[in-house]
């Protein structure tokens, strides 16, 4: 026998991390999964026309029940879905129950998809031991038809109309609402509900939280079931109120509640009657039960005290100016005692909190100041806070269920949406973008997450990287998901990248995730190489690529027969795949020689992609454009004659990525890849380009590169010109000398497009977003991490110009440092405000909103004001990365 030393954690939250390593962990059994929106969403379509805003709209969720999922407010449930909890509220003049969020669908919106509340993700750990969670709720009645009637009426052009603008909102005539959790054990949850009035007046409020089981039952599909049951009159202690769960896959859990509370029972079955005037319902009791009791005073909650809905119903009269009103709660395995609510419950939410600072004081770098530190640790919060289970079996979807929820006839055609995709069945916890408007994963997305993830929760970020990969999401063919609207569009190749940047946060060590997640990368670069090289000229043609409106014209939209594109930025990304792939191949062979062979395969691949991007693409035409400097994309027309899209927008800025860098020891321990290369030397020097070698103080330095020198300079003078790519917050996405817009004849149609440095002024891919001027975190950090790998290599002997024409000259490490702090300045305050707010009412210098930095989706290529989806902390949330690079100290 071995003596073996207990592995010491440096905090009590990465000793429960190391507890609950998998997604089955104890400690993760219970988090944030609960969605913050369920309608409108592809899921819960089972529409003939397959418009999922109109099939499933806001005014239904009250009354009807979902089929794959739940939602709610600030709330939590388990593993699997099956029991949610979650708050409600009612200020006594809503026309409903405030369950959950508001927003305008697709086509209410004047840019598409928008949410109408307030509300942040203030703080958690990533096993979910502690969590807060804040809303903003109005005094006076929500305006409901304000918000749509306004949006209506404003054009593309206009600003969204937001909850504030309103009025609503004035001398803080709200209540917060903040949700604080706090785990006493994996099965053990102390929830505290604090409600506080702001506003100068005294005010009511209706506080009622919930907590209810999926409808598994009502599909012919899934007969577990459970029942939620009042056992107040059975506890052997009073001052409380008490209800019991049984469920068929769970068993048994309590949730009990202070100071009495009314307690309200309905079903979580849909309101057929009212809904779709139907004869009867399937219970007396819908789902709309305690929405209709509290707000109408119907009879329509059970007096039986039984059902699968419950509510604890606290009435709170006339809260002062500054009152705070408090409701404490917890659910455990265990009847309710004396000791439920005794020192112990304070003492839990004490010690949690304090374990929380210590996390963070050990994950965030001591030398960020006060403001840094704040944002990194609301991203990690927001980005933790968008972790929701994600339940989709696409088949079953297709098929339509025994009962309930029919499928369409239109879904049984092969041009229905994801019908290729049948394989496809996820019931995972998934980070989401966005809790409301993204409330489903893009698989793109989803490999940024991973990055900041990485830095508090290193196994879930992993585990999300080979979630894409596994068979019940990965097409048999090799493609990735993309996300849920249409599985079967392209995302960029960013997985492998997002795989080796976790690998190296986590200190070099896990090599058996690299083995798991690149086998299965194998089959998604061949899909590339076969199905998006049409002509096999090494130059590709991706599509949508994630960048929705930046060209002419939709890139997704099938072109005419004999057409084809060849994208500067398919072809770029998939020579960036090739080198990230040689990268971990190359970092396998050190340990495992039979990787020799495969780093030499993908070796061999990116010089192929080189030669055809700087020679001539398959009509003879180059995509690079030595006249501007610049890479475009190539229309090759049905007459073999091609087109250069000659548009200056970020898929010129993306051979950049192409740049890796090789280090010495791979010239000792890769000896099938230097055979492979003093091959190539020989025989086809003209083709190894690509390979920049220098001599630096005596050591060779080695780098693979899309671009040379030259071309690099040329591109880099245009991205540092403020007119043109540089802005204060970043590299825009479209140059901004279209200012004026410019216009091309393509195929015999004029076609335009302009600098929009805000929202998008069309409707393609629903105007929700825009690539046409504003900055994108994901591409900006990229562009960041490749010139500074440039600047590794050229060390201080490649200087430019920032901005192009001032005379400062910096390194290309200082201009990638110069792009990352533009970044993380959008939620850095100047004079009271930080420049994401804009001129919203985020950016009052009132503290209850000042201490909010909200993460949007985009910025503004000119203010920096933050765009589309106000809680995208999914890739936004990079920042945290850019303010905390700094790596664990026990890395090879």
């Amino acid at each position: 026998m071995t003596d073996e030393t207990p592995v010491e954690h440096p905090t009590a939250e990465h000793a429960r991390l190391a507890e609950s390593p998998g997604v089955l962990g104890a400690w993760r059994t219970w988090g944030p999964y609960l969605s913050g929106r369920q309608w409108g969403t592809v899921r819960e379509d089972y529409s003939a026309d397959g418009n999922a805003w109109d099939s499933f709209p806001f005014d239904h969720a009250r009354s009807r029940a979902y089929r794959w999922g739940e939602d709610g407010l600030g709330g939590i449930c388990d593993r699997f879905g099956f029991l949610n909890f979650a708050v409600a509220l009612w200020n006594r003049k809503d026309p409903i129950l405030k369950e959950r969020l508001f927003g305008l669908t697709n086509g209410e919106g004047n840019h598409g998809e928008d949410a109408k509340e307030y509300w942040w993700s203030i703080d958690g750990t990533p096993s979910h031991s502690w969590m807060q969670w804040l809303y903003r709720y109005p005094h006076a009645e929500y305006p409901y038809s304000e918000l749509r009637a306004q949006s209506a009426a404003r054009g593309r052009d206009d600003r969204e109309f937001e909850l504030g603008d309103t009025g609503i909102l004035a001398e803080n005539r709200f209540f917060d609402v903040q949700m604080t959790y706090a785990k006493a054990s994996p099965d053990d949850v102390c929830i505290v509900v604090d409600v506080t009035n702001h506003g100068p007046e005294s005010a009511s409020v209706d506080v009622l939280p919930h907590l209810w089981l999926r409808n598994t039952w009502s599909w012919g599909r899934d007969t577990r079931g459970g029942s939620i049951r009042d056992i107040t009159n059975g506890l052997l202690v009073s001052g409380l109120a008490a209800v019991e769960v049984e469920h068929g896959f769970l068993g048994r859990y309590f949730l009990a509640g202070e100071s009495n509370p009314e307690l309200l029972f309905c079903d979580n079955e849909s309101n057929l009657v009212d809904l779709f005037g139907e004869e009867a319902n399937l219970s007396a009791y819908t789902k709309d039960g305690i929405d209709r009791y509290v707000v109408a005073g119907e009879d329509t909650v059970n007096p039986d005290g039984v059902g699968t809905k419950a509510a604890f119903f606290y009435r709170f009269d006339d809260v002062e100016p500054g009152g705070t009103r408090r409701i404490r709660l917890r659910m455990t395995t265990t009847v309710p005692d004396s000791e439920t609510f005794g020192s112990g419950f304070d003492a839990v939410l004490a010690d949690r909190h304090r374990e929380a600072d210590h996390f963070y004081d050990h994950v965030i770098g001591p030398e960020l100041g006060e403001q840094d530190r704040h944002i990194a640790r609301r991203a990690y919060a927001g980005l933790l806070w968008c972790k929701q289970l994600y339940r989709y079996d696409v088949n079953q979807w297709l098929e339509g269920d025994p009962v309930g929820a029919h499928a369409p006839d239109s879904r049984s055609g092969p041009k229905a949406r994801n019908a290729s995709w049948s394989h496809l069945s996820l019931a995972d916890i998934v980070s989401m973008p966005d809790e409301w408007e993204y409330p489903w994963f893009a698989a793109w997305d989803l490999a940024f997450h991973a990055i900041p993830l990485a830095h508090v929760d290193p196994d879930f970020a992993k585990e999300q990287l080979v979630l894409m990969c596994r068979e019940w999401a990965m097409h048999p063919n090799g493609q990735l998901p993309a996300y849920e609207w249409e599985f079967g569009d392209v995302n960029p190749p960013v997985h492998a990248w997002a795989a080796w940047q976790v690998y190296r946060i986590d200190g070099h060590r896990d090599r058996s995730f690299l083995v798991r997640v690149f086998t299965k990368l194998l089959l998604n670069f061949s899909w590339w190489v076969n199905r998006k090289d049409a002509e096999g000229s090494n130059l590709f043609e991706g599509g949508f690529l994630g960048m929705d409106n930046i060209g002419l014209f939709n890139r997704s939209d099938p072109l005419p027969p004999g057409f084809r594109l060849e994208q500067s930025d398919a072809t770029s990304w998939m020579a960036f795949y090739c080198q990230q792939m040689l990268k971990i191949a190359l970092e396998l062979a050190r340990y495992d020689s039979a990787w020799d062979d495969v780093a030499t395969k993908f070796f061999t691949h990116f010089l192929s992609i080189a030669n055809a991007v700087g020679s001539f693409g398959s009509a003879h035409t180059s995509l690079w454009n030595e006249e501007d400097g610049f890479f475009y994309d190539v229309l090759v027309q049905s007459n073999g004659e091609a087109l250069p899209m000659r548009v200056r927008s970020m898929v010129g800025l993306l051979p950049i990525l192409a740049a890796t860098e090789i280090h010495p020891w791979v010239a000792e321990e890769c000896p099938d890849l230097m055979s492979r290369f003093r091959w190539v030397a020989r025989r086809r020097p003209e083709t190894i380009s690509p390979m920049l070698i220098r001599n630096s103080g005596g050591k060779v330095k080695t780098m693979l590169s899309l671009v040379e020198p030259d071309k690099l300079r040329r591109i880099l003078e245009r991205m540092f010109d403020s007119e043109e790519f540089l802005s204060s917050f970043g590299i825009r996405s479209l140059s901004a000398s279209y200012r004026d817009g410019m216009t091309m004849d393509v195929d015999g149609r004029s076609l335009s497009i302009g600098y929009e440095p805000g929202e998008s002024r069309t409707g393609m891919f629903g105007g929700n977003s825009n690539w046409r001027g504003p900055v994108w975190f994901p591409v900006n950090v990229l562009l960041a991490d490749k010139i500074r790998a440039y600047g590794r290599y050229y060390g201080d002997t490649f200087t430019i110009e920032v901005p192009t024409g001032s005379g400062n000259v910096v390194t290309l490490r200082e201009a990638a440092n110069i792009i990352e702090r533009g970044l993380a300045d959008l939620f850095r305050t100047v004079n009271g405000k930080r420049p994401a707010d804009g001129d919203r009412i985020e950016s009052s210098d009132d503290p209850l909103w000042s201490a909010h930095p909200t993460f949007n989706e985009y910025f503004d290529g000119d203010t920096g004001e933050g765009l589309g989806a106000s809680h995208q902390t999914g890739w936004t949330a990079l920042v945290a990365h850019l303010l905390n690079p700094s790596l664990p100290s026990h890395q090879r």
